[in-house]
């Protein structure tokens, strides 16, 4: 019997996206997976705004550290929470089937609040530029206020009172089980999620073959070409989690339709765009698709966002970007079908 030590942190939701690896590994038989609970930089500092700790890899650092000492063989982690570069010497080994990317809008238990229907002035939680940004252009007579924790603690801070809604990642509330929690799932493609969001990712060293080929069956291609082209855009504009950007993946056939869009953290400003590309070129698209919304504005965007941005306070007044968060809202800028790789 093989055995092998994974890394995850000690969330419920890290826990449960961590034990259904591990036993999907065991399930072929021959191998032993044992969890070490890691905590991390983003779960020591809970007081904070995630955009207000310096520094990547807030949830993933300790996480690497162990990666490359040998004390574990394989880390689980969101793959959204993953920096664009991992450390030397670590490579994402697999990339299981994604579960739905979209954000969801919750409101208190009991009730069915939708973005729409929220009262003026109502107090929606997120801890993520992104999607103050986005609520700040559908909703500019609502308020963004930070919330951290894990998923069942913002789901009290909600129940408690102290939200009028909260909105979380989808697949968070799908792999507890509780997405019956959500009251609105907000439309993919005009409200976009975070590049790699409801996917998983299983880091493993890069030398380190014998771990790597129990993990081959986990792995679904499908999904690894969204997410890297999606984390391709990403890495070309510079992002991270100061930075409110967007992107999703979708495949069909043996092509990949990838949108994206960079936001000022007000809301005054969206920059979007979409292109169609070869799935078996994902990294390609990820450029493309980074170097037209640079030309349709986001380097100005990009270049102010080094200035300190709160979450908390009133939305900004001025003409929203979009008028709802319907397809219709969305400005159709058409789907550029792409020819040689890195064109």
């Amino acid at each position: 019997m093989t055995a092998l030590t994974l890394g995850t942190r000690g969330s419920l939701l890290a826990l449960t996206q961590s034990k259904l690896v591990a036993a999907q590994m065991e399930a072929n038989g021959g191998l032993e997976v044992e969890l070490e609970i890691i905590r991390t930089v983003g779960d020591e500092r809970l007081d904070q705004p995630l955009h207000e700790i310096s520094g990547q890899g807030l949830f993933t650092r300790e996480l690497d550290e162990a990666l490359l000492d040998g004390r574990i063989q394989l880390a689980v982690h969101s793959l959204k929470d993953l920096p664009t570069e991992l450390p030397e010497g670590l490579c994402i080994a697999a990339t299981p089937a994604r579960v739905d990317p979209r954000d969801v809008l919750v409101g208190p238990e009991g009730t069915q609040a939708t973005l729409a229907s929220l009262k003026k002035e109502a107090v929606v939680g997120t801890s993520s530029l992104r999607r103050v940004a986005l609520l700040r252009a559908f909703r500019r007579d609502v308020t963004a206020r930070t919330i951290r924790g894990n998923v069942d603690t913002r789901l009290r801070k909600l129940d408690a009172g102290d939200f009028d809604a909260i909105i979380l990642a989808g697949a968070g509330l799908t792999r507890l089980g509780l997405q019956g929690r959500a009251t609105e799932w907000l439309e993919r493609t005009s409200w976009l999620p975070a590049p790699g969001q409801g996917a998983l990712a299983i880091v493993t060293r890069t030398d380190d073959d014998a771990t790597r080929q129990h993990l081959d069956d986990l792995n679904d291609p499908a999904s690894a070409a969204s997410v890297s082209a999606e984390r391709s855009l990403l890495e070309v504009l510079g992002g991270g989690c100061q930075v409110p950007i967007g992107a999703l993946g979708v495949p069909f056939d043996q092509k990949l339709r990838l949108w994206g869009l960079v936001a000022s953290p007000d809301g005054k400003r969206i920059v979007r765009g979409d292109l169609t590309g070869d799935l078996n070129t994902p990294e390609a698209l990820g450029q493309a698709l980074a170097a037209l919304l640079q030309e349709r504005g986001a380097g100005p965007i990009l270049a102010e966002l080094g200035e300190p941005t709160e979450i908390g306070g009133p939305v900004a007044s001025g003409e929203p970007s979009m008028s709802d968060g319907s397809d219709e809202s969305v400005p159709s800028d058409g789907s550029v079908e792409l020819g040689e790789p890195g064109r």
